[in-house]
Formats: structure tokens, sequence, C-alpha cells
């Protein structure tokens, strides 16, 4: 008798089950993306690629990457005409389509997301012509690159947040209110009451954030190029040594540092680009480094990514590192969300 009443008891659940089900849309399954991270796939055919409109596009994505020792295109772009674009360019992480057609009913740029896998980017721009492709493509090359750049952001930080070394992001938190998130391989290297030092490292490619603060004064002087510089090179002279005895961590003068003020999220922050070096020693290689103020805007919070790879390209490396950065969040906006 009770196996009876058991096997009503199941069958009752399957059936409540499937009628929660019906009725509800489901999206198909995606593939994950293929592609290497800072590719673009760019659709278009062979004329125009190597007329006008590929020329537009490769100088604006395959431009140099800024503030690198040495010369790096932006994104790599591989161009791929519209026939041959099958499955297997479909299931590419970034694509950008030019749909040129004079029989078009209305030109413009659409930019979506995991169109034929998934986490994916793609922005298709439809012209009546080149000319028309040109123009709308000018038109809209800053927000194009903003969409590629958000893609790619996004990419690094889902992959740190499932797979997160967990310990770090407290001690973070303890001493500053708020904290990116840090992926399985990074460690913490130094803690003081005001600078944290958390590094990935493998035998040639150093991978590093560095979180400090310093007290604000609430004029326009806390985020001038000169203040923003005097004060990382003061923090990083206390607490980023070099190799040998009298060596330290400053900011190169080789090329300087350019400062622009940005909004992400809501939040708004002067974000330093530029080159650092080891004073008495020959290291180097890129930073970038966003500074805010502290909710109560009593501090300056910088969270800085450098990088160190001297048998490598460094834009990935650094592009990956700069990700985690954007993925930080105060206390209080975590405790919230749980």
């Amino acid at each position: 008798m009770k196996n009876i009443f058991k096997t009503f008891a199941l069958m009752m659940c399957l059936a409540a089950m499937l009628s929660a089900c019906k009725g509800t849309s489901t999206k198909p399954l995606l593939p994950n993306v293929s592609g290497k991270a800072g590719e673009v796939v760019v659709v278009i055919d062979k004329t125009a690629w190597d007329g006008a409109l590929g020329t537009l596009v490769r100088e604006n994505l395959a431009c140099d990457c800024p503030y690198l020792p040495f010369r790096e295109p932006l994104y790599s772009l591989v161009n791929v005409a519209p026939r041959a674009f099958t499955n297997i360019f479909q299931i590419h992480r970034n694509i950008i389509i030019f749909n040129i057609d004079p029989q078009l009913t209305k030109e413009g740029i659409k930019l979506r997301n995991d169109v034929w896998a998934r986490p994916q980017a793609v922005i298709q721009i439809n012209a009546f012509d080149n000319e028309s492709a040109v123009k709308i493509a000018t038109e809209n090359m800053a927000k194009i690159i903003a969409f590629v750049e958000q893609a790619e952001r996004d990419r690094v930080i889902a992959n740190a947040k499932l797979y997160e070394e967990r310990a770090l992001r407290p001690q973070v938190m303890e001493i500053f209110g708020g904290s990116p998130v840090f992926p399985i391989g990074y460690q913490l290297k130094k803690k003081t009451s005001d600078f944290v030092w958390i590094g990935y490292e493998t035998t040639f490619v150093y991978q590093d954030i560095l979180i400090y603060k310093y007290p604000a004064t609430r004029s326009e002087a806390d985020f001038s190029a000169k203040n923003i510089i005097d004060n990382r090179n003061r923090t990083l002279k206390e607490n980023v040594p070099g190799m040998f005895e009298n060596t330290y961590m400053t900011t190169g003068t080789f090329m300087e540092p350019e400062v622009t003020y940005m909004k992400y999220k809501g939040r708004d922050f002067a974000q330093t680009r530029g080159l650092w070096e080891v004073e008495n020693d020959y290291m180097g290689g890129p930073f970038v480094s966003p500074s805010f103020y502290s909710p109560d805007g009593q501090d300056i919070i910088v969270v800085e990514a450098f990088v160190y790879a001297p048998k490598y390209e460094k834009r990935q490396y650094l592009r990956q590192t700069e990700s985690l950065l954007y993925s930080f969040e105060w206390a209080a906006v975590k405790e919230n969300q749980k």
C-alpha cells in the first residue's frame, strides 16, 4: 500500500512539473563562443574591405593599442566574405556584419548579444551602398568600439566570478569598503592599512592589481594629472620595491601618462593610462588606474592593473587584468544583492 501511495505521489509531481512547463518559452541552447580574446570577425566583401570602408574599420579597430611599450593592434581583425560566413564563423565571440544591399527598406546599425553563441557581441550595419556604410560606421564608431570592449570585459568578469578566489575580496573590503573580483590563481602579496597588492604571477608574466587610498581635498586638484601621479609615485616608492636595493616602481616618463574622465555604471572616475618602470633598474610595462572618491568623500580610492611580460605581447594580458577592475563593488552594494 505504501508503495502505491509513493508511486501516486511521484506521478502527481511529474504531472505538476509538466504542466508548469507548458506555455513557457525557452530560448534554444547556444554553444560557447569561439575565437581568441581580442579578435573581431568582420563580414564584408573583398572590394569593400580593400576600399574606404575596410580602411575605416582598420584605422579604428586595428589602430595601435594605447600605452604599450611596442606596437600592438587594438583588436585583431579577421575578414570574412559574406558567402563564407558559415557556422564556423557565426559562433565567433565578436562579429561585425556589413549588410550592403540597395533593396533594403531601412539603413542603420543594430547591436545584439548572443545571436549564434554565448556570450557573443554582434554588430550589424545595414546600408544601401558602400558610401552609406562608411557614413553609418563613422557616426557610430565610438559606439561600436565600446560595445566590443564591454563584451570582452564582461567575459573576463563573468569567468572571474565563476572561478573566484573567495578569500581575497573580504580582505580588500575590510580596508577600502569595496573590492574587485579576483579569479583563482591570484594571491595576496602585501597588505597595509591603506594599500593592498594582489597578483597572478607565472615564470615570465606578472598580472598584478594594486588598491590604495589617500586623503581627498574635495577640490578640482584631486583628479588632476599631477596629483594622481604624485600620489601614485609616493605610494609605489613606499610599497612596491624592485628586485635590488634602492629600486622601486614609479611612473615612466618616456610617454606622458594620459588622464581621461569617465562614467561607468553610474560611477564617475578619472582613468590614468601610462607606462611604469623601476627606478635604477630596467623593468617596465603598461598600467591603467581608475581613481574615484570613497562613499563618504574623505578618500580617493585607486584600483590599478599593471603587467610585466618581457617575452610576450602585452595587450591581452593588460586587457584581462584591467577588466577585473570594472568588477569593483562596494560592500553595501554586494550585501544588497544577496
